[in-house]
């Protein structure tokens, strides 16, 4: 496993997601996971899995230091008082002391960032939570989130992966010393699919899916949480540290988020002639 460091910060480069992965299916990737190698697990409230992700973390039987925990607030969990309620409660379903990332799932309209932030800084200062950060945050919203955190923000999580354009907000956690991590970096699927991803992979013996992770995590300040159920997609995604793209290479994986809008363009008169108004 490689590791990204940040702000003092030590976060590994590769994390389990876990969203729509529930009950006991949930508790054995999680366990299988940790067991395989993987060091860094995200979940959230909103998915409704906090228990299932800490019944599989107590059956790895991992040394609680080995591991980075991420979690989010939900957006009915911003005012003051709910920050508070709500991460003892993930507290308890994780069965943790302490969470490694506490972060902001989406903003609220309604809600100030300030608020929030202060009450999380609350419990950073209280040691229950170790870093903050946010989630789904435009660039403004994150430099905005950061001018009114006495703690630091080390990570804004977006939706990354090679079809979508993030150059600027990547720029700017260059610029500010944070990380970009990337959610649903196989693009739900689409990247298998993808012929120049295939062919790289072949120079490699490499699968799409893995030149893709690889893209993202070979880039300065950028982390990814795949998600898998399956070992196999599991030990896959963990394989991504034994190659390197050229600087070619990931180039022309740059230059696909021009070419998947104008496919997308394209389609878009088929896609709407099948909508039934």
């Amino acid at each position: 496993m490689e590791y990204l460091e940040t702000k003092d910060v030590r976060i590994p480069k590769l994390g389990l997601g876990t969203w729509k992965n529930t009950g006991e299916t949930c508790t054995r990737t999680v366990q299988t996971a940790l067991e395989m190698g993987y060091r860094h697990v995200d979940t959230a409230q909103m998915y409704g899995n906090e228990s299932a992700v800490g019944e599989g973390i107590a059956a790895a039987n991992l040394s609680r230091e080995d591991l980075f925990l991420t979690t989010k607030l939900s957006r009915s969990n911003l005012r003051r008082d709910d920050v508070h309620a709500s991460v003892r409660d993930s507290l308890d379903k994780l069965g943790v002391e302490y969470v490694d990332l506490l972060l902001i799932h989406w903003p609220h309209p309604r809600v100030p960032v300030a608020e929030t932030l202060d009450a999380m800084n609350e419990l950073y200062e209280k040691g229950v939570v170790k870093n903050l950060g946010v989630s789904n945050f435009t660039r403004s919203q994150f430099q905005q989130a950061m001018q009114v955190s006495d703690v630091p923000l080390i990570t804004n999580q977006v939706l990354y992966h090679p079809y979508s354009a993030r150059s600027q907000l990547r720029d700017f956690c260059t610029d500010t010393d944070t990380v970009l991590t990337a959610y649903s970096p196989l693009a739900r699927g689409d990247v298998l699919s993808d012929r120049l991803l295939k062919e790289i992979g072949k120079r490699y013996e490499k699968t799409a899916a893995q030149v893709a992770i690889r893209w993202l995590i070979q880039q300065d300040g950028v982390i990814a949480i795949p998600k898998a159920t399956s070992r196999d997609h599991l030990a896959d995604n963990l394989a991504v540290f034994d190659f390197s793209l050229s600087d070619g290479e990931m180039a022309e994986i740059e230059d696909l988020t021009g070419s998947f809008r104008i496919r997308l363009r394209n389609q878009l008169p088929s896609l709407v002639r099948r909508i039934p108004f």
